[in-house]
């Protein structure tokens, strides 16, 4: 895939045109026999109630699938747990919203003008769930095989080997791991402030460390991804530290 790849018409209350729909499916490597599941992957609730999100509970499950074999398959040596964080690391909203931008997903949403007005076509979370969307889709349309091979194109840049393990661990697990390593009490977080809309709200948070007496701040579009961000925060801060 190109990160330069063509795109389509450009986010309005109106669906894409056929053209950009052709376009797209020529992106991803399949053509619909059934159209309408891939107009339905791409429409956000904003626009109607024949929206996408039942479509990303079964993506969902299919690319953690997907993934789960590909790990297994290649890191034969690696225990459960491992293999787990590998993969929820390759799965997390940040690698799918960076593979949906690759697609041109931002392009191609059907978004309620309200959203789309707001940004929503470059918001993670939604290009994350629009992405799973199209893959339950395409699921949907020529089964698991088909859906097999397009979700391994989309992660053919990733070279899978035993060193992923080492960096598989988000800050929170990473940090939870120091912590008790050296037997100090748990870190506390807390949420000390929420700002923006409903639909686009951003968490601020607090991680503190009790035995370190020591408090650093993150901030990320939930509750947990501030948390995570607050925890990596205190990572950098205890890199000297042994």
């Amino acid at each position: 895939m190109s990160e330069n790849a063509p795109i389509c018409v450009m986010n309005s209350p109106k669906p894409p045109t056929s053209k950009a729909l052709v376009a797209l499916q020529e992106r991803i490597g399949y053509t619909f026999k059934q159209p309408a599941l891939l107009q339905q992957a791409l429409t956000h609730r904003s626009f109607s109630s024949e929206h996408y999100e039942r479509l990303e509970y079964l993506g969902d499950a299919v690319i953690n699938v997907i993934v789960s074999d590909l790990l297994y398959q290649a890191l034969p040596n690696l225990p459960e747990g491992q293999l787990s964080r590998i993969r929820s690391n390759l799965v997390k909203q940040d690698s799918l919203h960076g593979l949906a931008l690759k697609l041109g997903l931002s392009h191609c949403l059907r978004l309620g003008e309200g959203e789309a007005k707001s940004g929503g076509a470059k918001r993670p979370s939604i290009l994350a769930d629009a992405l799973e969307a199209l893959l339950g889709a395409v699921y949907l349309d020529a089964g698991f095989e088909t859906s097999q091979r397009i979700a391994k194109t989309w992660l053919e840049d990733i070279r899978v080997d035993m060193n992923m393990s080492q960096t598989a661990k988000d800050p929170k697990t990473a940090l939870q791991e120091w912590l008790q390593a050296r037997k100090m009490p748990l870190a506390v977080y807390t949420v000390i402030g929420t700002v923006g809309a409903a639909h686009e709200q951003s968490f601020h948070v607090e991680c503190f460390v009790p035995s370190l007496q020591k408090t650093e701040r993150g901030s990320g579009n939930t509750r947990r991804a501030g948390e995570q961000d607050a925890a990596q925060a205190i990572l950098k801060m205890l890199k000297d530290i042994k």
